[in-house]
């Protein structure tokens, strides 16, 4: 198994590149602001060929690449459908002073060719089998992709912005909601095994028997207020 990932542009945002080996098809998850240079530059390192791009949730740090890399490589974005409007007018999920500040004049249109994420899909692509889990409360439309484990890797999970090491997702933008975030959290989250790999939205990678012991929006007692993470 092949996981390749940088930090894309202002957001910090982990774009990742997925793929069986080196010199096979591969999927592109998240690729974010100023994403197309660097995730080009692992492509032809590794001898990759996009067959789609995955978008863990509709927050333009997480899609705003989504349309020119699916334009130019001629593949389909996945994207929940209760987050799909936001791929065509991500200020819908952002507050208005970050509305102001982030677009002068940018406009965002969708990829030609957008399929809809379901809980508990299988996607079948690029000779990998990823599981798709709905889990929202910091944004309607966000889910997670699982990669089972093999006798080489522990399962990974790549969890957008639901889960952080030490952290989780902020859910004082539109669409998000603490309570929920919380349920998605117990749902997806705590019932896999402790070394599955976390493979987040932003920050370092962890693990779910770290975040587990150490996490206090895992803890059975939830705080009264939400964090502030993420975009």
């Amino acid at each position: 198994m092949l996981i390749a990932g940088f930090p894309a542009g202002s957001f910090q945002t982990n774009c990742y590149v997925v793929a069986p080996a080196a010199g096979e098809e591969c999927v592109i998850v998240d690729p974010g602001q100023n994403a197309v240079g660097d995730l080009d530059e692992v492509l032809r390192e590794h001898r990759l060929k996009p067959v789609a791009v995955l978008v863990t949730h509709g927050h333009i740090d997480h899609m705003w690449s989504v349309a020119p890399v699916c334009g130019a490589r001629d593949v389909p974005a996945w994207i929940h459908p209760e987050d799909r409007d936001l791929l065509s007018d991500p200020g819908k999920g952002l507050s208005l002073t970050t509305r102001q500040q982030l677009f002068g004049g940018l406009t965002f249109t969708e990829p030609d060719d957008v399929r809809e994420l379901s809980d508990g899909a299988v996607l079948k692509l690029a000779g990998m089998e990823l599981t798709v889990d709905h889990a929202p409360g910091h944004t309607r439309g966000s889910v997670t992709f699982r990669l089972p484990a093999t006798d080489e890797i522990p399962h990974v999970m790549f969890s957008g912005d639901l889960l952080f090491a030490g952290s989780i997702g902020r859910t004082d933008l539109p669409g998000g909601d603490y309570p929920t975030i919380l349920r998605s959290l117990a749902d997806k989250c705590l019932p896999l095994p402790d070394d599955t790999v976390v493979l987040p939205g932003h920050g370092p990678q962890t693990t779910i028997g770290q975040e587990r012991a150490t996490n206090p929006y895992l803890a059975e007692a939830a705080p009264h207020a939400g964090p502030g993470r993420g975009l």
